[in-house]
């Protein structure tokens, strides 16, 4: 199969490589993904057991099924997928997010499958379909999105499903999502988005216009002030989801 373009964008690799040895400490410069990983995991968790029926009780529900988590960071999301049975690769293009994340992961006793790559490096060496893709909060990131949604689809197995994150572009976005939480919250240090790249979900549609794959969503994410946490909302004009489903293969 022929590599699509690279969807890289060396400046965002080199903004997170300089963050690389931050991703674990729950106070530091990745504190507010600390906050909102919890949401993410249990919409994770919710939409893989409907997906592939596993027991909700069980301990590590999704033995056997093989996750893939694109653009991983330090590992946030694959050390808790791991946990829950799930078979995890986890790619991310910044060699120093990688390092950090295998050390993390040895500490732990988890076995991840880390790889310094990119989703298209994994579409040109014809790599294996996963059951689960997580796609989380990367697109807004890619210098091509469309190109990079089209080839992180190619890597969703039949009957597999594709979890995808990012932020709107709206006006509340702008304000929410870029203005304050980078230059009056301080949740992410300025410069981490460009707006002008967050991606609206009828432009998700619109990239795998003639896929065969189900789409569902937005699904909202928004954060409780009072609580001090993130949960579902109604309310996608910032932060949201989508399920990307492959049909299964037919038995006839």
């Amino acid at each position: 199969m022929s590599a699509p373009p690279s969807s890289i964008d060396p400046d965002e690799i080199a903004r997170f490589s300089a963050q690389a040895d931050a991703w674990w400490d729950p106070r530091g410069k990745f504190a507010p993904l600390h906050r909102f990983n919890p949401a993410r995991l249990a919409f994770i968790r919710e939409q893989a057991l409907a997906r592939f029926e596993r027991d909700e009780r069980a301990r590590r529900p999704f033995e056997g099924l093989r996750l893939l988590d694109i653009g991983c960071g330090g590992g946030l999301l694959a050390e808790p997928m791991a946990r829950l049975g799930f078979t995890v690769t986890a790619v991310d293009p910044s060699e120093p997010n990688i390092e950090a994340a295998k050390a993390h992961a040895e500490a732990g006793g988890l076995s991840i499958d880390y790889r310094c790559a990119a989703a298209e490096d994994l579409v040109a060496k014809g790599a294996w379909p996963f059951d689960l893709v997580l796609n989380m909060e990367v697109i807004e990131h890619a210098a091509d999105p469309g190109a990079y949604l089209r080839a992180t689809a190619r890597l969703v197995a039949p009957g597999g499903l594709m979890i995808l994150a990012t932020l709107n572009r709206t006006f509340k976005a702008l304000a929410l999502g870029k203005i304050a939480a980078e230059h009056l919250l301080r949740w992410v240090p300025p410069g981490t988005h460009d707006w002008r790249r967050f991606v609206r979900p009828e432009e998700v549609r619109g990239y795998l216009a003639g896929e065969p794959l189900e789409i569902e969503g937005p699904f909202g994410l928004a954060f409780d002030p009072l609580a001090g946490r993130w949960g579902r909302s109604q309310d996608a004009a910032v932060n949201y989801m989508m399920t990307i489903g492959r049909a299964a293969l037919s038995s006839e």
